[in-house]
Formats: structure tokens, C-alpha cells, sequence
């Protein structure tokens, strides 16, 4: 069997865990100078007004925010591809929100982030690329898992 079946209280583990993961979501935006909707709204200091955009930060942060998104996107989309019982856990924290309000404010940003900049050394804009795109498709990925087990499957029950 799996972890969660041997031991139960993983599941409250997995809860607690959550808002962290959301946490990345907002890591990732506040790098790129968005906001998101449902995240906390704390007050900007004013001089952080004149922040850094995904088309303004330097190449070598561009890269880890991309690898960043790529990694985490992977990973949870293993995590329920294996384990969809997650996924209850997931949507009570309104995670397919969270993810689609994440993908509309961040995807469009950072492909035209890497779409518009200037290479030295054109294989590293093919590698953002690819990442980026392996990250777009893993979110819907997830949200499809997430759907299908949260609404679909219940009523095929």
C-alpha cells in the first residue's frame, strides 16, 4: 500500500502543507511583480512600487524563476499522478482557483519575458522555452486531475 494508507495522519501533514505550496505560486509572482488574487494583500512599501517585472529582471533570475515553476509544477503533477487521493486535500484549499488565477497572471508574463529578450547564446532561450511550455502543460495537467477527481469522478460514482 502507500504511505497515506500505512499512516493517516499524512493527510493532516499534506493540509498543513498546502499553504506553503500556494506560497510558491506567490513567490514566483511577487518576483515578477504581480499580484495575486486570494493571496495576501499586504501593503506595498512605496519604493518597492518601481519593482522588477519578469521583462526587466537579469537573465540569471529569469532562468531560476523559470526552473523554479518547472520543478514545482513537475513535482505536483507526480505527487497526484500517483497519489489522486491528494486531490480532496487539494481543492479544499482552493487550489484549482488559486492555480488558474497563477496560470493567467504568470504564464503570459514570463513567455513574453523570454520571447522579447535579447540572447548571447540562442540554446538558452530554447531551453526556457521548452521549461516554460513543460510548465504550462504540467499546470493543466494537474487541473485536469484535480477536476477529474473532484467533480467527475463523485458523479460517475
Amino acid at each position: 500500500g502507500n504511505i497515506f494508507t500505512q499512516q493517516p495522519s499524512y493527510f493532516s501533514d499534506l493540509d498543513e502543507t498546502l499553504p506553503t505550496v500556494l506560497q510558491v505560486f506567490n513567490n514566483i509572482l511577487h518576483k515578477c511583480g504581480l499580484q495575486c488574487e486570494g493571496a495576501s494583500a499586504e501593503p506595498q512599501k512605496l519604493e518597492e512600487k518601481v519593482s522588477v517585472t519578469a521583462g526587466n529582471m537579469p537573465l540569471q533570475e529569469l532562468k531560476d524563476t523559470v526552473l523554479y515553476l518547472c520543478d514545482t509544477c513537475t513535482t505536483l503533477w507526480a505527487f497526484l499522478d500517483v497519489f489522486p487521493l491528494a486531490c480532496q486535500t487539494f481543492h479544499k484549499h482552493e487550489f484549482c482557483y488559486r492555480l488558474a488565477s497563477f496560470y493567467e497572471l504568470a504564464i503570459p508574463e514570463l513567455e513574453s519575458a523570454i520571447k522579447k529578450r535579447h540572447y548571447e547564446d540562442n540554446s538558452v532561450f530554447a531551453d526556457l522555452w521548452r521549461r516554460i511550455s513543460h510548465s504550462r502543460k504540467k499546470m493543466i495537467e494537474v487541473f485536469h486531475i484535480l477536476v477529474n477527481q473532484v467533480c467527475l469522478q463523485p458523479i460517475l460514482e
